[in-house]
């Protein structure tokens, strides 16, 4: 789906529009969710009731962004009930996307830099979420070890297998964890293609740039029989796939669902 780039810098109207009516709701909303999340984890054990207000949050951040989601191939979320979803990473926006379009509980894999930060880190860290190390794909995969259990528990979960958002918009060198994940475990691996979220929100601006933005989900790769000598062999192949996702394509009417307006 091709889309127009915004220009560099964005014009006044963008920029006063976001600093002016979009940036103070953005953060008053996210205190308030997370302030509440927060709240509810003293007694929410299974982290149901937080991961539903994760949602609420990111819906509210989306429509706040002014971004309109279209999500394609979306009974492919359906499909098996743990898996391992990974998407290419583009945005801060990601995250809000991301928990707006997955119908059901998951825990996603974050930078353990992020466990350091006061009020983010102990949200992480009272939700469930899981930290990585993201130095190299040999520290990534030696430090998988919570996340091979929450899968083997029941537990879905979500990588940015990029590691970091991309500085140009181009999908990066993926780390290894998702395909050691999922052979480890012997659950699918699902690879989803976010596109336009670059654009409504590139690295290091604070401006947002509305327009339409595509998650599409692909066909759910099997690792039945797999080894963990074919991880490097599955990581390309998930890597491949997002790229052909990303790719423009007509689709049929009932393989697109509109989230978000």
């Amino acid at each position: 789906m091709s889309r127009r780039r915004p220009a560099d810098p964005l014009p006044r109207l963008y920029r006063w529009r976001t600093n002016i009516l979009q940036v103070p709701p953005f953060f008053l909303y996210t205190a308030i969710c997370g302030s509440l999340s927060l709240l509810v984890s003293l007694w929410d054990k299974n982290g149901r009731l937080q991961h539903r207000i994760a949602q609420t949050w990111a819906r509210g951040c989306l429509k706040i962004s002014g971004a309109r989601l279209i999500v394609c191939g979306a009974e492919n979320l359906r499909k098996h009930p743990v898996a391992v979803y990974a998407a290419n990473h583009t945005s801060y926006m990601d995250t809000p996307v991301i928990f707006s379009t997955l119908p059901f509980q998951f825990r996603i894999l974050a930078k353990k830099e992020l466990w350091t930060m006061p009020f983010i880190g102990w949200h992480l860290n009272r939700s469930g979420q899981i930290p990585v190390d993201s130095v190299s794909s040999s520290s990534t995969v030696s430090s998988l070890g919570a996340a091979v259990r929450a899968l083997r528990a029941g537990m879905p979960l979500f990588v940015f297998p990029e590691g970091a958002r991309t500085p140009d918009g181009t999908t990066q060198p993926f780390l290894a964890g998702a395909a050691f994940l999922a052979i480890r475990s012997q659950v699918p691996l699902v690879p989803i293609a976010l596109s336009g979220v670059y654009d409504l929100l590139p690295i290091h601006t604070r401006h947002f740039y509305p327009g339409e933005i595509t998650l599409t989900v692909g066909d759910p790769i099997s690792t039945a029989g797999m080894t963990l000598r074919q991880v490097e062999e599955l990581n390309i192949r998930l890597r491949e796939t997002i790229e052909q996702l990303r790719a423009p394509s007509p689709l049929p009417a009932s393989a697109v669902t509109e989230l978000s307006s």
